[in-house]
């Protein structure tokens, strides 16, 4: 499989709403296809085809194997530190799908806002210097780094579920060429 090819087979593993909530929830966690689909409330049949795609495009590792009724159930995990999927220099409506089920997540999460938990909004479309987007970007690589190093198993005593959807991007400058 060439670069450009692995490229995309990442995105479409990650251009889906239940897959982008599978590699959250096994940021902090290490589950078996079961757990997930409890989790998530959805077959375990669905979980487990989810989880190959996701693993066959290396977004996912086997952390373990268990032995459940006499069978083998893989445990797998979303190392936290691997690399970040962002839509890669393909065809425009390949890097808009994956923008649009990014953007879906954020509703969807929003209607499981904690009721009087503070959020945080903000939408730009500004000019700035360069080392002030240096910084911004460095600082939202931070708060995500940040995010994922503390994910723990759903659910666990003296946690908060806690959802951050970030999209920076610079803006051609009309100068630029499409």
């Amino acid at each position: 499989m060439s670069l450009e090819e692995e490229r995309i087979s990442d995105l479409r593993a990650t251009a889906h709403p239940l897959r982008l909530q599978m590699l959250s929830l096994l940021t902090g966690a290490e589950l078996s296809a079961a757990e997930v689909a409890r989790e998530l409330d959805v077959t375990q049949a669905n979980a487990s085809y989810h989880l190959r795609l996701l693993h066959a495009a290396g977004l996912l590792e086997v952390a373990g194997e268990e032995t459940v009724r006499g069978g083998k159930a893989k445990k797998y995990r979303h190392p936290w530190d691997a690399p970040v999927v962002r839509p890669p220099g393909t065809r425009d409506e390949d890097r808009l799908a994956y923008v649009r089920v990014f953007a879906e997540m954020i509703p969807r999460r929003y209607l499981e806002l904690a009721p009087g938990a503070p959020s945080r909004f903000t939408d730009a479309d500004l000019w700035v210097e360069p080392e002030v987007w240096e910084k911004v970007t460095a600082l939202v690589d931070e708060a995500s780094a940040l995010l994922h190093a503390s994910a723990r198993p759903p659910r666990t005593e003296g946690t908060v579920r806690a959802a951050l959807s970030v999209a920076a991007f610079r803006l051609r400058d009309g100068r630029e060429s499409s």
